[in-house]
């Protein structure tokens, strides 16, 4: 996607000289609903002129819902107080919606889901579900929700934290199912987030469920989560 809008800007603005970054990367294969980033250009376009500009040049899969102009030091990562993701699990096939869910055919217990994903809820060190090294970088992440919601046949996962390491949403993900499925215990969450040594033995979600839905800026209120589409 980063290469797509850059490709588009250098059309839009007839120049390559320009600063644009992202408030944060996500795995190949996971969407983003609304992701935020910020571009220093000097230009004569109105932003939504510019926005039309962009659009016009963007492949039908990507669009730029919104440009405002913001004061200058604004940084689309660093001043970002959270972020919010959404998963989706479906509990039957479907025929529309698979590029966007990850199908489980198994039974799954929602509410031995529910109390596993309330255990990822504070500030722990998540490095038994990330692939980051926790000798190159901090693996201690504040979580400020993970919940799951019943929208039978689908379920949603919402984590809302104040950053996010490689992987980590869909390892807690697959962490979760596995408990809804009977074939790890909860308690095995608290004892990683506890610290315990030990490699994942469960399979990672499929990044096709995962949703980038809203960076928050200045402790702005994390919207309701609803599902991006009807099983």
């Amino acid at each position: 996607m980063q290469g797509e809008l850059i490709g588009a800007l250098e059309g839009a603005l007839k120049t390559r000289s320009f600063e644009f970054v992202g408030s944060g990367r996500t795995d190949a294969g996971v969407h983003a609903l609304a992701q935020v980033a910020h571009l220093q250009a000097e230009t004569m376009l109105a932003p939504h002129v510019l926005r039309m500009k962009v659009n016009d040049l963007l492949p039908a899969d990507i669009n730029v819902i919104q440009v405002e102009k913001v004061h200058a030091r604004f940084h689309a990562r660093h001043h970002a107080t959270s972020r919010s993701y959404v998963y989706q699990i479906a509990q039957r096939r479907t025929a529309f919606g698979k590029r966007h869910v990850w199908w489980i055919k198994d039974t799954l217990d929602v509410a031995a889901m529910q109390q596993a994903a309330a255990l990822f809820e504070g500030f722990h060190d998540f490095r038994g579900f990330t692939r980051d090294d926790p000798d190159e970088k901090s693996t201690k992440v504040d979580l400020l929700r993970c919940q799951v919601i019943d929208h039978h046949p689908l379920l949603v996962v919402h984590v809302v934290g104040s950053h996010f390491l490689w992987n980590m949403v869909r390892q807690m993900v697959g962490a979760i199912v596995e408990v809804g499925r009977g074939a790890m215990p909860a308690s095995r969450i608290s004892e990683l987030l506890s610290g315990a040594r030990g490699s994942l033995s469960w399979e990672s979600a499929a990044p096709s469920g995962l949703f980038l839905a809203s960076v928050q800026y200045d402790k702005e209120p994390i919207p309701e989560i609803v599902p991006t589409i009807r099983l």
